[in-house]
């Protein structure tokens, strides 16, 4: 009785998910869809890099090998990332990545561009580490977890990174705005951070700026095919300044970001048709 239920019950939702996601209309099932099959693919991919990475711990180049299998996940979400003055990542020597936050494919878009800078140590909050396989293949790869709820803590972990950086000629990639900005018109207030750590290593910031992912809507859940560009800017020194230095210099790469992130939202969003479903801001 029980197990004549049971199969019912499977049937109906496997028919329900099967006729949502070949709909032709927009739903939460195609939606969800979308992201799942880049999380299920990262995780079967970091399952078995682990048994590779244990010989060689906390290696970045481990991150550098399993970037470039996992970032093929990007032909079937149909998303096409653009690189702009990708020569300022080529350079061999230590430096400090910032870039515009958006959602969790920004770390896809990371993976599409790691070859071209090779050695990058991506600094992410501890709560990732939890979510094994992907979570622990990360840490054996080289990627940096901190308590973004423990500023001392995280200064202390990235200082001890920032000394490794320096001496094997590492980037570290740190987002300052610290969480998800969803607002296509600016971007979120920096944290210190990141500059931080470039002015007591002494090494320059590169900013790095996204477009705004036009081809996402979280509330009409479409999530279509597109593009997205990642524009190196070019390098800012911090030979010489001081931390009283760091306010100043926070301030003035957001404003070069933010132009940069405008003009780049003017690009994309002015090629779509008029009545093309952008997410509105509320």
């Amino acid at each position: 009785m029980w197990d004549k239920i049971v199969y019912i019950f499977i049937i109906t939702i496997a028919t329900y998910i099967l006729k949502q996601l070949f709909s032709e209309t927009p739903n939460y099932v195609k939606f969800q869809s979308k992201f799942l099959v880049f999380y299920i693919w990262s995780s079967v991919i970091s399952m078995f890099l682990i048994p590779f990475f244990v010989f060689n711990p906390k290696n970045v180049l481990n991150s550098l090998y399993g970037t470039q299998i996992i970032k093929h996940i990007t032909k079937l979400m149909e998303i096409k990332w653009v690189l702009r003055n990708g020569k300022v990542l080529m350079e061999d020597r230590g430096a400090v990545i910032v870039s515009n936050h958006q959602s969790s494919i920004d770390i896809l878009g990371m993976f599409n561009i790691w070859h071209v800078a090779v050695k990058i140590a991506a600094v992410a909050r501890k709560e990732l580490f939890y979510i094994w396989p992907f979570g622990l293949s990360a840490y054996l790869a080289g990627v940096v977890f901190i308590d973004r709820n423990n500023s001392k803590d995280a200064y202390k972990t990235l200082k001890a990174t920032s000394d490794a950086m320096i001496k094997n000629k590492t980037k570290l990639w740190l987002f300052p705005e610290g969480t998800r900005n969803k607002d296509f018109t600016k971007l979120l207030p920096f944290k210190k951070g990141a500059f931080n750590i470039a002015v007591a290593a002494q090494v320059p910031i590169i900013p790095i700026v996204i477009s705004p992912y036009y081809f996402i809507n979280s509330k009409k859940y479409i999530f279509n095919k597109g593009h997205a560009i990642i524009q190196c800017l070019e390098p800012v020194p911090t030979a010489g300044l001081t931390m009283d230095d760091v306010p100043k210099l926070k301030d003035e790469i957001q404003n070069i970001m933010e132009c940069a992130y405008k003009e780049l939202s003017k690009e994309v969003l002015s090629a779509l048709p008029p009545n093309y479903p952008l997410a509105k801001q509320d």
